[in-house]
């Protein structure tokens, strides 16, 4: 069967034009498919959403080659995020093929704005249901439910009874289905027409991820107490529980179809286990789970089964989404291996470097063949860490009371964050972590990803200072110039994680002050002194946590009414030392699994060295860095030394975590 990208991809038939002009309103290109077949075709995509920025692009890998005479196979698709492709400079018009792709031609009986809000992933189910279906035109609410039908196979009419609602949300936000506002709008109106529904708090379990999980969560214990109580406390209102969500205050966690997600929710750390030393609860796995681990024997039950949960969340043909859905299963079990107490038994180790060794192998070929396709995705939910800024702008924007604080914690893995988080609860309990995952940057070292993250751009825009994060506060003071603030608006503060907040609250006690961006490097310094490995990693920031810097400086920014979120530049991993090449340096200094040349003819001669390393393509960096990255979990440092570094490509150095922080 003929699939929407068909309908694209016959526009771009190699050789087709040198240069072509694409309005693209939806973003198609961008899709993963699309653009990685359009590479393979020979054809490189610039986006037009900056002249300067696209002048810069286009005129030195392009127009100064051709006017010299180059032969070369690379064709240059100028993408126009609108229809507007009459508004291009004059001579582009002259020298360009002109091409229009849009939602509506792929889609021509369905509601254009409903389908525009659909995430691309589901585009191929939708395609598949439109050529079985045939659906004749439809209105904006036939359309909804036309998708949530056949698209997310919820259909409202068979809901009706609180069973039949928690499933489909159990099922929606465990998959991690993007459902568009518009959409779970219409399917909240129809819930509201069912009267034991009516005190739900559907307006925000329906459309947010974290606060289904956080109804749940504060639900959790109620349940285990009727364990013992029996019928009793069905009776009791949910106001004598202090529960935050309104609603029933018992769920039916037992039903025997709601069962099978709950001890996932809990292994994968979607759901937290609570402490249940007075009750006496029936031994059943389902429920164990959702206890604090007490014994030894449980916590390796409990790795157990998480390491077949990572096994089942691979495949073969993973997309973007997936690997930042994976990241947090993956996490979840590291974390448990080096952030506890007990020793985990060498079989189960075995069992996860195996794992580990399948995970590596898949996601380099997947970042080989598609990293190049995340660079200019839109910013509106953040995939990679340059797009950050602009998301934090358009909330800026959308709220001129807003005063935004953006912590970067350096070189802090998303296992880590993990452990971190666990103490921040302990430490507060009203403090509340809405969590995602973003790419960072590869090579994955501070002075490429950090100030991608601070320049709001990727590293080809910041060349001069690609070896060094001096410019750093002047890339951060810039983006937030453009963006319309002026110069005392804007604070960029950098060796944080010690001691007290008396310089901060200093810095900070400017009343038009709006924008933070603060750097914690206490994590970076912990990871280059560590000689204990990944579990040393864990003790160490675990530690440090609990000195409670982090738990008052979060407090703080919230007291100051700020919007708070934390990210990382980059993770880390621990690796083997294979040796050290002759020539070159490090991006930074302390990106042990790297080596940067500016010549591609030393780069060579250091692969011929090291024949396993891989030659990274500079994919948005400039044209004269040159990255050599050391094979799988090994270092560029003294052979069989054991060091936690990065620089290189692995799931735990590349997927970051990127966390918004609130107070109950």
């Amino acid at each position: 069967m003929a699939s929407w990208r068909d309908k694209i991809l016959r526009e771009f038939l190699p050789q087709i034009a040198r240069l072509t002009l694409v309005a693209d309103p939806d973003g198609l290109l961008l899709e993963e498919g699309i653009f990685e077949e359009m590479r393979a075709r020979g054809f490189e995509l610039i986006p037009f959403d900056d002249n300067v920025a696209f002048r810069y692009i286009y005129e030195s890998k392009f127009r100064s080659r051709w006017d010299n005479g180059e032969e070369t196979d690379s064709m240059a698709v100028l993408r126009l995020a609108s229809n507007e492709l009459d508004l291009l400079p004059y001579d582009l018009l002259q020298a360009g093929r002109k091409v229009s792709v849009s939602l509506s031609d792929l889609f021509p009986n369905l509601s254009y704005p409903v389908i525009a809000a659909l995430d691309f992933v589901y585009l191929d189910t939708l395609f598949q249901a439109q050529e079985k279906f045939s659906p004749g035109r439809l209105g904006d609410n036939a359309t909804k439910g036309f998708i949530l039908r056949s698209v997310f196979e919820i259909i409202p009419e068979f809901i009706k009874e609180p069973k039949d609602l928690l499933l489909v949300l159990l099922r929606r936000h465990y998959l991690g289905m993007r459902i568009p506002p518009i959409i779970d709008e219409y399917f909240i109106q129809l819930l509201q027409q069912n009267e034991m529904f009516k005190e739900w708090p559907l307006d925000a379990i329906v459309p947010d991820r974290q606060a289904f999980f956080a109804f749940l969560q504060e639900r959790w214990p109620v349940f285990l107490n009727s364990l013992t109580l029996k019928g009793d406390i069905a009776r009791e209102e949910p106001s004598s529980y202090g529960l935050r969500f309104s609603g029933p205050a018992l769920l039916p966690f037992d039903h025997e179809e709601i069962r099978v997600y709950i001890d996932d929710l809990f292994l994968e750390g979607l759901l937290h286990p609570v402490p249940c030393e007075k009750i006496q609860i029936p031994k059943e796995p389902w429920i164990t789970f959702g206890i604090t681990i007490g014994t030894e024997e449980s916590y390796c039950y409990h790795v157990d089964r998480l390491i077949d949960s990572v096994k089942k969340a691979l495949n073969v043909d993973m997309r973007y989404e997936m690997w930042l859905h994976f990241a947090y299963k993956w996490a979840e079990l590291l974390a448990l291996e080096f952030g506890t107490d007990f020793i985990l038994p060498r079989e189960y180790k075995e069992r996860i470097a195996a794992l580990q060794s399948k995970i590596d192998v898949m996601f380099l070929d997947w970042v080989l063949k598609r990293y190049a396709s995340l660079i200019n995705l839109s910013p509106v939910s953040p995939v990679m860490l340059h797009h950050i800024p602009r998301f934090l702008a358009r909330n800026l924007r959308d709220k001129n009371s807003t005063k935004i604080a953006f912590l970067l914690v350096d070189g802090l893995a998303l296992d880590q964050w993990i452990t971190l988080r666990e103490v921040l609860n302990e430490l507060d309990s009203r403090l509340q972590f809405k969590e995602s995952v973003v790419f960072a940057w590869v090579p994955t070292v501070t002075s490429v990803s950090r100030q991608a993250v601070f320049a709001g751009k990727p590293p080809m825009y910041f060349s001069a200072s690609i070896r060094t994060t001096d410019k750093e506060p002047n890339l951060w003071t810039q983006f937030w110039t453009d963006q319309g603030l002026s110069v005392n608006e804007i604070v960029y503060k950098k060796g944080l994680g010690d001691g007290i907040l008396s310089d901060i609250s200093e810095l900070m006690s400017r009343d038009q002050l709006r924008v933070v961006g603060l750097i914690i490097d206490k994590i970076d310094r912990i990871m280059h002194g560590m000689q204990l490995g990944a579990a040393g990693m864990h003790n160490q920031i675990r530690q440090w946590a609990k000195q409670g810097f982090m738990r008052d400086l979060l407090n703080f920014l919230i007291d100051g009414d700020f919007r708070v979120y934390i990210t990382s530049d980059h993770g880390n991993i621990e690796a083997k030392g294979i040796g050290s090449p002759n020539e070159g340096a490090t991006a930074d200094l302390r990106g042990e699994r790297v080596r940067i040349y500016s010549d591609p003819g030393l780069r060579a001669r250091s692969k011929k060295l090291f024949p396993d390393s891989l030659e990274w393509p500079p994919i948005g960096l400039p044209d004269d860095y040159y990255a050599l990255i050391a094979p799988g979990r090994t270092a560029f440092v003294r052979k069989g030394d054991v060091i936690v570094g990065h620089g290189g490509i692995s799931v735990e150095e590349l997927l970051v975590p990127f966390i918004e922080v609130e107070r109950l």
